[in-house]
């Protein structure tokens, strides 16, 4: 029965590796389809000039989940009328922290990038989709070294702490 049990947790702690090593993963990843989606806006707001809410709604055909989901749900809540859309909008960061693999550094530039979208022109809301890219570039580059240091490192860590403690117990 001991042998079951340590099995169990030994299975347990290298599960939880692979997992913590795949959202490492998959922050780069998530990083990219948000500037693909920060540059799909540009377009949407300088060349075909539409409102947000149909420029979300564009754009949420173009991606995959979880971004999918997070601009479907902003078209969808700014066809409310009397909405905050600043409120509507952090709340949705905040639900697409949950779903996907993207940091804190990536939330704050989304809450950024949410206080300025729609209250200036044309030509300065391009110059703040622009930052908004710039930073996340940044991020990406740090992503990939997260990914390339620490992947390896998550996998084997869960393994060998599962091993560990287990022969400490036994």
């Amino acid at each position: 029965m001991k042998w079951i049990g340590a099995l169990l947790f030994i299975g347990t702690t290298t599960w939880m590796g692979f997992e913590w090593s795949n959202k490492l993963t998959q922050r780069p990843k998530h990083i990219r389809q948000l500037k693909n989606a920060l540059q799909i806006l540009e377009a949407e707001i300088i060349y075909s000039q539409l409102p947000l809410q149909d420029a979300f709604t564009s754009i949420a055909m173009q991606l995959p989940d979880p971004l999918k989901t997070f601009f479907e749900t902003l078209g969808n809540n700014m066809k409310k009328e009397h909405i905050d859309f600043h409120m509507v909008w952090e709340k949705n960061v905040n639900k697409l922290m949950e779903m996907s693999s993207l940091g804190v550094n990536e939330r704050e530039i989304l809450k950024q990038f949410g206080r300025t979208l729609g209250q200036h022109d044309f030509y300065q809301q391009q110059k703040y989709i622009q930052l908004s890219l710039t930073h996340l570039d940044r991020e990406l580059e740090d992503a990939r070294d997260e990914q390339y240091k620490y992947s390896k490192l998550a996998k084997s860590i869960g393994i060998l702490c599962g091993i560990f403690i287990v022969l400490l117990l036994i």
